[in-house]
């Protein structure tokens, strides 16, 4: 991968609740490191990782993109 390519972030926040949801939403919440409501983190642009963005897409919001 090049250097250009691994620098690419994207900032996500949760803005959902995961209670009374699937456990694997609440596992993909954990996965992106979010677990408490307006917690925000800056992580890899990936295909996986935009694949667990999608899955709980009604849970977080893409806050920045890089």
């Amino acid at each position: 991968m090049a250097d250009n390519q691994k620098g690419k972030t994207v900032t996500v926040e949760q803005i959902g609740s995961p209670s009374r949801r699937p456990n694997v939403q609440r596992q993909t919440l954990i996965g992106l490191g979010l677990n408490k409501m307006h917690r925000r983190r800056t992580l890899e642009d990936t295909p996986s990782v935009r694949g667990m963005i999608r899955a709980v897409g009604h849970l977080v919001r893409v806050v920045d993109e890089k």
